[in-house]
């Protein structure tokens, strides 16, 4: 037997450091530093005044909470399930519809968790390849009609996609809906960054009664580290995602106390928001410009990142990131996401103050040249 640590262990160690590190600019988990609206700081403090932590929360969520999500999405035929974040809707949505021998089916790129929760489950799983720019970087409606079986049972989009930025119109939804019905498959509809696109479709509207609407307050709402999502579906499907959960003694009160808030300012602060997540994509658009080899896979992003394409300037992913790291600054490897196409990019993320964005921008050059000399990296994650 080794003494050697765990992989969760180095894995834990790495992001432990990171998290402990003064100043550091985040950059790379797609988390939204902007400081939230006054009042969503006032209900949290008001919340721990009141000592409402002593009590369990409503198993599904504050009605009040329930009520404000289906607004925001415009589906009031709907049921919503509170959650520990959104990666909690994601784990189980999967563990209850996978099982062995079924078939789920998703993108590379995409997020990677959910591949893992299927798996887990005893789902076979499939990845369509679409970092690939004569696709504009998307699903294709053939490539999904190819990819499903019989045993197809739940197919998952996240859209806008992580890492890519890009977003699905309302005719390649209502087409994806209609091969998921066609082989009686469940649609998970990962919406966790689409309050940041300039239009948005959700599938629900085509294919209500089996499709799964993942919603996150992480990203727009700024609250990643309070662990508050939702999953939104047919009453029939949160009934059974309700009987068995990961959680039955209700989600985090002070984090539900913050996304009501959230939800009922997020018209006169949330625009301003991504006003300003927009700009710091034009900013590093325009820096990437002035070093020969790199490029930017999708511009706007409808997401609140950029892809940066480094392959062609002779530059590891990992070998950037770790010159970026060196000076206080956080981005992410592709490998991240997708070890097929991961050698090709980095992403850095641009809900972040105005100050960060520029810091990473006037270093890019220099840090193009630093990681061309890195010859060993540490463990990224």
């Amino acid at each position: 037997m080794t003494n050697d640590p765990k992989p969760f262990e180095v894995r834990n160690r790495h992001f432990d450091r990171l998290f402990n590190t003064p100043g550091l600019m985040w950059l790379g988990q797609n988390t939204n530093h902007f400081s939230p609206h006054p009042a969503v700081v006032k209900a949290m403090l008001e919340a721990i005044e009141r000592e409402e932590y002593h009590a369990y929360a409503p198993p599904v969520g504050f009605e009040e909470l329930r009520t404000l999500i289906l607004e925001d999405l415009g589906l009031p035929e709907q049921s919503v399930l509170v959650t520990d974040g959104a990666v909690e809707a994601l784990y189980n949505v999967c563990h209850t519809v996978c099982t062995p021998g079924t078939h789920f089916v998703t993108t590379d790129p995409g997020w990677k968790w959910p591949i893992h929760f299927a798996q887990a489950a005893g789902a076979t799983t499939t990845e369509i390849p679409i970092y690939d720019p004569g696709h504009g970087y998307k699903l294709t409606v053939a490539q999904l009609e190819a990819a499903v079986t019989d045993k197809t049972k739940l197919i998952y989009l996240v859209d806008p996609n992580n890492p890519l930025g890009t977003c699905y119109t309302r005719d390649e939804i209502e087409a994806f809906t209609r091969i998921a019905r066609s082989v009686d498959a469940y649609f998970m509809h990962d919406c966790t960054y689409a309050h940041f696109a300039d239009e948005h479709t959700l599938a629900a509207r085509f294919y209500p009664e089996r499709t799964f609407t993942i919603y996150s307050f992480s990203k727009w709402l700024g609250v990643a580290g309070l662990r508050v999502g939702a999953v939104v579906a047919h009453p029939d499907l949160i009934q059974r995602l309700a009987a068995a959960p990961p959680n039955n003694l209700g989600s985090n009160v002070i984090s539900q106390r913050a996304a009501i808030a959230g939800l009922r300012t997020k018209r006169e602060w949330f625009p301003e928001i991504n006003r300003r997540q927009r700009r710091n994509q034009a900013e590093i658009v325009k820096a990437v410009a002035t070093v020969p080899g790199l490029s930017v896979a999708v511009y706007p992003s409808q997401a609140n990142f950029l892809v940066v394409e480094c392959v062609d300037a002779g530059v590891k992913p990992e070998a950037l990131c770790d010159a970026y790291r060196a000076e206080g600054i956080m981005i992410r490897q592709g490998t991240y996401h997708t070890p097929r196409f991961g050698h090709r990019f980095v992403k850095v993320s641009t809900t972040v103050p105005e100050a960060w964005a520029d810091a990473f921008c006037e270093r890019l050059p220099a840090m193009v040249d630093k990681a061309r000399t890195l010859k060993e990296v540490a463990p990224l994650f």
